[in-house]
């Protein structure tokens, strides 16, 4: 990140997953956090200066794209994403200390969360009534401070830590190897390459023509470049009018990449670059080290060859 880095804006409140996640990023949990009780107020709070970086959900394994944060993003904002970080999601059951699984009779969540529970309702905690929170977070806490005998709440760990909650079921999720990716989205700044790298852009076709969508993948194509995602997205200018959201392997500094861009934006689309920035997760991190080292063996190979020239 930025050398001058001191605040962070995540969506809140405290005891968010997302807080969970931007919390094992060391460089930023040493900043003043501030959570936000909405996506489009964490990035409108990195726009206008008051916070040097957003932390927010993009992607959910199970739920698909957080269309909060692609549209302030393509739309109200100009900024650019920094990192992405991938964070496993367990929920867990919890309520006031000394309440018994058998005492819940109201269970409060994220309605994404209580969906992604239904096997454990259904098999213990049949009939149980289900009250809808704004977050996993906030749920706790409602609990936490306001609920009455018999209330439990679906959040992570760090919730119930927050708000004095015995966990009394644990990883009670549908499925287990559900995943969200979160991004940091700052002012400008594009991370330097890493060799594990994506690139996120929107596209606007110039005009609706057949095969307008076939001639902008096909320049991706002819370059035997990666797309990892690609989707669209309303313009809100009207029925039928949309735009691509492509993300892609490779940075910015790539000499192909950038001549890939370079025809888009003359010849196919307006683009709104999104981004260049190094692949989050443990897979990620296993895949720069073996480019790195594949590199290095690389260097030294043109090195024995160049120490034969006259």
């Amino acid at each position: 990140m930025g050398p001058n880095l001191s605040s962070v804006a995540f969506f809140g409140p405290s005891g968010t997953f997302t807080e969970e996640a931007l919390l094992t990023q060391s460089d930023l949990a040493a900043t003043a956090l501030v959570a936000k009780s909405s996506i489009p107020d964490v990035l409108d709070a990195v726009d206008s200066g008051e916070v040097d970086l957003g932390f927010v959900p993009i992607e959910n394994a199970i739920e698909g794209t957080v269309t909060a944060t692609m549209d302030t993003l393509i739309f109200d904002v100009d900024l650019l994403i920094e990192r992405e970080v991938v964070l496993d999601i367990h929920l867990h059951l919890m309520a006031q200390p000394g309440t018994r699984l058998t005492d819940v009779t109201r269970v409060h969540s994220y309605p994404h969360a209580l969906a992604q529970c239904r096997h454990f309702f259904s098999s213990s905690l049949p009939g149980v009534a289900r009250s809808a929170a704004t977050s996993t977070a906030d749920a706790a806490r409602h609990v936490g401070e306001a609920g009455e005998r018999g209330d439990a709440a679906i959040a992570n760990r760090l919730a119930a830590a927050i708000y004095g909650l015995e966990v009394i079921a644990d990883d009670i999720e549908d499925h287990p190897d559900n995943q969200t990716r979160f991004v940091a989205v700052g002012r400008g700044r594009i991370p330097a390459a890493t060799g594990h790298d994506r690139t996120m852009i929107a596209c606007f076709q110039d005009a609706d023509r057949p095969g307008s969508l076939y001639g902008i993948l096909g320049q991706f194509a002819a370059r035997d470049i990666n797309l990892t995602n690609l989707q669209s997205r309303p313009t809100k200018q009207g029925l039928g009018e949309y735009c691509f959201i492509i993300e892609i392997e490779g940075h910015l500094a790539d000499p192909v990449l950038r001549d890939c861009l370079r025809d888009l934006r003359a010849h196919l689309a307006d683009i709104k670059f999104l981004g260049s920035y190094p692949v989050g997760g443990v897979v990620a991190a296993a895949a720069r080290a073996e480019v790195t080292h594949a590199r290095t063996v690389a260097d030294e190979w043109i090195a024995s060859l160049e120490s034969h020239l006259d």
